[in-house]
């Protein structure tokens, strides 16, 4: 099993609640280096925000969670501009859900949807081009809580 270790830049996302691996007093932390450790994945799908499919890359949104140790059913996804989302953990399982680092292989910045954005594949099954998977695609993500 990986460690977390320590972020050694700006801390860019905050992993709390049922959690059993932190690297700070009940959350585990992350700096962009840290998420860039992990696996990578890629797809190309269509959004509902853009007229041309986007290809996404980033890790496994069930890797994050399998790194933190979660133990929740749950996860209350929270922005930058406080919207927040739940997502439950079984879309992770079910469903190859990204939490983007890039956006057409570059860094995405705030103003572009960034720095994270969790995506699904959208082009991947039908039943996920609907308004409850849109909905569950938080942009510009700061903060996991699993309940």
């Amino acid at each position: 099993a990986q460690s977390l270790g320590q972020p050694q830049g700006r801390i860019i996302l905050t992993v709390s609640g049922k959690i059993a691996q932190t690297n700070r007093p009940g959350q585990a932390v992350f700096d962009m280096a840290m998420l860039q450790t992990l696996p990578q994945r890629t797809f190309l799908t269509h959004t509902p925000w853009e007229k041309e499919p986007i290809r996404f890359s980033g890790p496994l949104l069930r890797d994050v969670l399998a790194l933190v140790k979660a133990s929740g059913t749950r996860i209350q996804a929270t922005a930058l501009n406080d919207y927040r989302i739940q997502i439950p953990v079984e879309d992770t399982q079910r469903h190859d859900v990204l939490m983007a680092l890039r956006m057409n292989g570059e860094p995405m910045p705030v103003r572009t949807r960034g720095p994270l954005f969790i995506v699904y594949p959208f082009d991947a099954e039908p039943a996920l081009r609907s308004v409850k998977y849109y909905e569950r695609s938080i942009w510009q993500l700061r903060s996991l809580d699993i309940e």
